[in-house]
């Protein structure tokens, strides 16, 4: 069930803290966050690009390293201060003309439920609330922001038989 789901993932959307970060928030005295992104997350998403499927940042904190990493990594569809990250999903699907059983989500909290919910691969980390690891359809064995993202990147590539292809230029 879960490789007939990745399958047919076409888009991916992530939430940044917990996800792609280890939810910590780093503040600075002048007021400056500070975040710390996985670089073997950054080239799993890298790899999703190389190979067709769209990616999306959706989280409800705005932050400028959010765009700079977004920025370096290709990532052109991001949503921050998102109250509603449904609707966010909704028009990230709608640019990219593609139904919701083509899109995965990546959440970790409560507020991502309305998400996973209703697309068509929900996947969290093993530290979330047990609610919404109830609602996953995968949770990586990584944490958030040490690999879980590249982890489910590397799940969805090999289920659709795209794996392989990205690591050839390295071999």
């Amino acid at each position: 069930m879960l490789v007939s789901r990745a399958k047919l993932i076409r888009a991916v959307a992530f939430d940044v803290d917990g996800v792609m970060t280890d939810g910590g928030l780093y503040l600075g005295d002048s007021g400056e966050e500070f975040k710390r992104f996985n670089s073997l997350d950054g080239h799993g998403i890298k790899m999703l690009l190389n190979s067709g499927i769209q990616v999306a940042i959706i989280t409800g904190r705005t932050s400028n390293c959010v765009a700079l990493r977004a920025k370096n990594l290709g990532i052109t569809d991001v949503y921050q201060g998102v109250e509603d990250k449904f609707a966010a999903m909704l028009d990230f699907l709608g640019k990219h003309q593609l139904p919701r059983d083509a899109a995965a989500f990546m959440g970790d909290d409560v507020m991502d439920l309305a998400v996973m919910r209703r697309v068509g691969l929900a996947l969290s980390v093993p530290d979330a609330p047990q609610r919404v690891r109830d609602h996953a359809h995968y949770v990586s064995q990584r944490r958030g922001g040490e690999g879980a993202v590249r982890e489910v990147c590397e799940l969805i590539l090999s289920a659709q038989g795209l794996l392989e292809a990205q690591f050839t230029p390295y071999l």
